[in-house]
């Protein structure tokens, strides 16, 4: 009956969805938003470069006009206090077709015709004029790649068949902010039109000009910017993340939200003085790194996707989380803030090094290069031996809170942070090998590994409102969202019934995992776990098709085009890093990649059974460049793997197993 019961809740979700989509899919791997009759309609996005970040507040009101609002960050530009918050922000709600002029009259009566997102937006708008003609303008809006600049290009073409006459005015304004709550004294932002000009424009013919919003420290000279090179720039980064890392599989639109996850989990990388660091955005969390967020979230999957930016990121994160080690095992900072110079712990430890370590071990087997291995691995043997000490009497790792950071509670000791130890450990038995470390140590590993399995089911498994799975702590006796991380870390003794439990009416709803049955809280994260674990565990059926329905609803729905952070908080801000772990769905998850050495992993594919075939090329991880092609014959599965054009291995397995891959 229960099993019924999911089942005609999934189907209902499903319908819906495919009734609510306000995007479609384009040939060019993009999305687009054909307007109708579907005004008023807001949204927003982030989208990022090295020196910058923006979210985009927009729409299309009811008389079909466009809004626009841009939150404009610049990282790199401190505000006094100099906490996790203090990235200069302005906003900018400067209406550029206004100062335009058309025939001696500014453009009026706007009717949005499209927008399309592809790494940045696109809108496609018509105009008719008061005394005879027609004009189309087209908005092109996106962050510069490397410099502190956003930028805008607008392109107005005569559509109707009478010459028209067009004025662009230049135009420049300047602000010098307080010099008393900056850092560095008093910035000088600059927001300005380029392209000046007076012309008759004949039909078909177009004009073309600029805007930009920059912001500079105080001694720093501004950029001569280029609009069409930094478009070219945003379009050859786009371009070199949907050419490494390809996924493709007989739904498109897993296809292209996985491309578009590539984006937002890459992009939000910034060039501090501490060196590259990604952070999650949201107009709050820049130039500064997470135990969470960063280590173990986005940072195991940059090797796969290959992006050098994205690698030098990781390793800088982690060892900037090194310079914290010390030989009391005093708790690592959850957070380094401000560019390096700072560091924020208000939660206390939230199982920190347990993340660490995780995320250390993960990326650097991925990774595949031995001096880096040889750098963080004191980092993870600090890390291991850091949870060892604060197991408690039961044999699981006692933590002051957990990512949540006291949002829920998590009692004295959590589920999150003993798998992630488990995980760890099972991961530096495998870096240990290759770093030839003391067969004493990688046996203790192994030993403590083997307890901490008992102990984690003995002390957090039970029944849970009916489900036997895992209470969060050891008082809980409400569902919550993170029962699933078991499964992603390999422990699956209680799986049915925790995937009962994930999907009950108690836990999922439209917009994915509650966080706490009973509230009205979510977060992304914690679905994208589930889902991740769901496959892994080879409940491939469920999982993807709970999989098709998110995809659906995060790329074509009414809030596009990205995982979210969380709701109510945040007002479900495009994270990065959650961006990263859609993409470890399919990684880690449908394609079941663990790494196991510099140049081997384990490979257990779930092929849906709708499905029959999928592949994964030009994947970048262990120092190399190999394609994985999965396909079923009759009831086995075939594997073959491909690396500049040979054939590395071509064998049938049974559904479900896990094979040993080994490169070259």
């Amino acid at each position: 009956m229960r099993k019924l019961v999911l089942e005609c809740i999934l189907i209902v979700f499903c319908a819906a969805n495919l009734a609510a989509d306000r995007w479609s899919l384009l040939s060019d791997g993009g999305i687009q938003w054909v307007i109708n009759k579907d005004v008023p309609h807001t949204d927003h996005i982030e989208m990022s470069g090295l020196q910058i970040s923006a979210v985009l507040r927009y729409g299309v009101a009811a008389d079909g006009s466009f809004m626009l609002n841009r939150s404009i960050v610049w990282p790199m530009l401190r505000t006094i206090p100099n906490n996790t918050h203090a990235s200069l922000t302005r906003r900018y709600a400067w209406n550029i077709p206004e100062m335009i002029t058309v025939n001696g009259q500014s453009l009026q009566g706007e009717k949005v015709k499209s927008i399309s997102l592809r790494g940045k937006i696109e809108v496609v708008s018509n105009f008719a004029l008061a005394h005879k003609g027609k004009v189309q303008l087209i908005r092109m809006l996106f962050p510069s790649v490397d410099t502190p600049v956003f930028c805008e290009k607008y392109s107005i073409k005569n559509t109707g068949d009478t010459p028209i006459s067009i004025e662009i005015p230049s135009s420049q304004s300047e602000i010098r902010t307080d010099a008393t709550k900056g850092v560095s004294g008093s910035y000088r932002l600059i927001a300005e039109i380029t392209g000046q000009t007076n012309r008759i424009v004949k039909p078909g013919e177009e004009v073309v000009f600029y805007a930009t919003f920059a912001g500079y420290q105080p001694n720093e000279t501004p950029a001569q910017i280029e609009v069409e090179k930094e478009l070219q720039k945003r379009d050859e980064l786009i371009a070199e993340f949907w050419s490494n890392l390809v996924l493709q599989t007989p739904d498109p639109v897993i296809n292209t939200m996985f491309n578009f996850a590539k984006i937002r989990a890459a992009e939000s990388i910034y060039k501090t003085k501490g060196g590259l660091m990604h952070g999650p955005g949201g107009e709050s969390y820049y130039a500064a790194i997470w135990a969470n967020d960063q280590a173990e979230y986005i940072n195991p999957f940059f090797p796969f996707l290959g992006y050098e930016t994205g690698n030098q990121s990781a390793l800088n994160a982690f060892e900037h989380f090194a310079r914290f080690m010390n030989p009391e095992y005093e708790k690592l900072p959850s957070s380094i803030i401000a560019e390096g110079i700072d560091t924020w712990g208000g939660a206390g430890d939230r199982g920190d090094a347990a993340m660490i370590a995780y995320g250390a071990a993960r990326y650097t087997l991925a990774r595949g290069d031995r001096k880096e291995a040889e750098t963080l691995w004191p980092l993870i043997e600090w890390g291991l031996e850091y949870c060892r000490r604060n197991l408690n009497s039961e044999g699981v790792v006692a933590s002051d809170s957990d990512e949540l950071e006291n949002r829920f509670p998590s009692g004295d000791a959590n589920l999150c942070t003993s798998s992630l130890y488990y995980d760890a450990l099972t991961s530096a038995v495998y870096l240990g090998k290759e770093l030839r470390k003391p067969v004493a140590l990688l046996s203790s590993y192994e030993k403590q590994k083997k307890e901490l399995y008992k102990n984690i089911d003995r002390y957090f498994g039970g029944t849970v409102e009916g489900f036997d799975t895992y209470k969060y702590y050891k008082e809980n006796d409400v569902l919550r969202s993170w029962i699933c991380i078991p499964l992603t870390v390999g422990i699956y003794n209680r799986k049915e019934a925790t995937i009962q439990a994930l999907f009950s009416p108690r836990l999922w709803t439209e917009n994915g995992l509650l966080t706490q049955a009973g509230s009205k809280t979510f977060w992304d994260r914690s679905t994208l776990y589930a889902l991740r674990g769901i496959f892994a565990c080879g409940a491939k059926e469920k999982g993807i098709e709970y999989l098709k329905y998110y995809s659906r609803q995060r790329l074509l729905g009414e809030h596009v085009p990205y995982a979210i952070e969380a709701w109510p908080e945040g007002s479900q801000r495009h994270l990065s890093a959650e961006s990263g772990l859609y993409a470890r769905i399919i990684t880690e998850g449908l394609f079941g990649i663990r790494p196991a050495g510099f140049k081997c992993f384990y490979l257990t594919p779930q092929l849906p059974k709708e499905w029959d075939t999928m592949s994964l090329n030009k994947v970048r991880a262990f120092n190399s460049n190999f394609n994985i092609q999965i396909e079923r014959e009759n009831k086995q599965i075939r594997i073959r793997i491909t690396e500049s054009g040979k054939t590395l291995l071509n064998k049938k397995i049974k559904e479900g197993t896990a094979l040993l891959v080994q490169l070259p």
